[in-house]
């Protein structure tokens, strides 16, 4: 059984916080199943993006109840994170963005592999 958005972004937030991050909800989505994009600020201008994986990416065995993708790289100007959110927003009024602030640019999700 998958976890509510509402609360892995909660879990989420509070793992971040226990490690010594930052991160808030910037923009809440749909409690049940809204989809779930993380940006990460390594507060120097710089920020990476990730959203959830294709479904491709999930084996039945797999222990993560999501898994996350690579939507723009670490190290990419902060513009180009926030650009893709603003496509993804358009497709999908309905997710959550949450934005994690960490200067070593830890995203603290299971990242499918590929």
């Amino acid at each position: 059984m998958r976890l509510k958005s509402a609360i892995f972004v909660a879990a989420l937030i509070r793992r971040v916080q226990v490690e010594g991050a930052s991160a808030y909800v910037v923009r809440k989505g749909s409690e049940e199943a809204g989809a779930i994009f993380v940006k990460v600020s390594r507060l120097d201008g710089t920020a990476a993006l990730y959203g959830p994986a294709p479904q491709s990416a999930f084996d039945e065995a797999a222990p993560a109840d999501r898994m996350f993708s690579v939507l723009v790289e670490a190290g990419r100007p902060e513009q180009d994170a926030d650009a893709r959110i603003a496509k993804e927003v358009r497709f999908d009024p309905d997710l959550f963005v949450v934005e994690i602030e960490d200067r070593a640019g830890r995203h603290f999700l299971d990242i499918a592999p590929g």
